[in-house]
């Protein structure tokens, strides 16, 4: 590990380790607004220069556009300090009328079309396609991305072939990245995978994950990334019009948050700061994923990472909780 950097943690027994913040690259392709070149570069640029050397992004982020600038701002940085992470299960095809924006909540022009594809072939391709974008030779990580409606295929189809590609040395650690924990419960108990990425579903408003996926994690030695510890937004700032997964948060989700940011308030430490250090906590998690769409965005959450969180916050926080899930009731 490099003298000042983030801790480092393994990827199951892949070999592979990431350090405690990754970089998550939904945001520099354009999620929901428009990021200028300078600005998504110099977001990558803070990411290194505080540390972070794990890096996630897929075809899907911005049709493509995630992937280009991510590889264009490591392009010059020593390729065994840093491990970057794509997704297969959709082919960017070309759309038949690109006019208009993306459809699905990306800044960009609707110039591609995805398409679900967890074949094995599929998967060859996607993988070759990312590469090229990526401008590299290979990546250290491939996940099968939100195979939700396509569960059997991927599991008969898409994950054997990324075995394949494990043995052959074409990637170091193979998984899977969804916004469900039931389904990715099965691939850490069926199959070899080296880790699973769970988006919004261990954070302080939502543990599902912790009822049967961590816990088989780690039975089974399989690493965790956690992403979308915000919730989209709620948890960075619970103030009116916030976003909860993708969509304006409910009434009592925001009620939630808002309770416990004056918990965190008590102890002087921001709301966001907890997000993203909750999920750290478990045994199974090796990462939590920062989506940041500037420098001061990746520098705040590399600071925030180096302050005292106390066990009382903790409990308190996990009051609120447990308030809010008898009312749910």
């Amino acid at each position: 590990m490099i003298a000042g950097s983030l801790e480092e943690r393994p990827l199951g027994r892949s070999g592979v380790r990431v350090t405690e913040l990754s970089f998550g690259g939904a945001a520099i392709g354009n999620l929901f607004t428009e990021v200028q070149e300078q600005d998504a570069r110099a977001a990558v640029d803070a990411a290194w220069a505080g540390g972070i050397r794990t890096f996630d992004t897929a075809p899907h982020y911005g049709l493509g556009l995630s992937e280009r600038r991510l590889g264009e701002a490591l392009r010059d940085r020593p390729r065994h300090e840093y491990v970057i992470s794509t997704k297969v299960g959709r082919l960017l095809r070309p759309a038949a009328a690109p006019f208009g924006r993306d459809p699905e909540g990306f800044a960009v022009p609707a110039a591609a079309r995805r398409e679900f594809d967890f074949s094995a072939d599929g998967v060859r391709r996607s993988l070759a396609d990312s590469l090229g974008r990526l401008g590299l030779d290979e990546v250290d990580i491939a996940l099968i991305h939100d195979p939700d409606q396509h569960g059997e295929q991927a599991l008969r189809e898409a994950y054997p072939a990324l075995e394949q590609l494990r043995a052959e040395g074409c990637v170091r650690a193979i998984g899977v990245g969804m916004n469900q924990a039931q389904m990715l419960t099965r691939f850490v108990t069926d199959t070899d995978v080296d880790l699973v990425l769970i988006a919004g579903r261990y954070t302080l408003l939502d543990q599902a994950a912790a009822e049967t996926m961590l816990p088989a994690a780690v039975d089974r030695g399989i690493a965790v990334l956690a992403g979308g510890v915000f919730n989209s937004g709620v948890l960075a700032a619970p103030s009116a019009g916030a976003m909860y997964d993708y969509r304006p948060a409910h009434a009592s989700l925001l009620s939630q948050a808002r309770a416990m940011e004056v918990v965190c308030e008590q102890f002087g430490i921001p709301l966001r700061a907890a997000a993203a250090r909750f999920p750290l906590r478990h045994p199974a998690v090796a990462s939590v994923l920062i989506g940041a769409r500037s420098a001061s965005e990746v520098t705040d959450a590399i600071d925030l990472r180096r302050l005292e969180i106390p066990e009382e916050l903790w409990e308190a926080v996990a009051a609120v909780q447990a308030e809010g899930d008898g009312r749910s009731r």
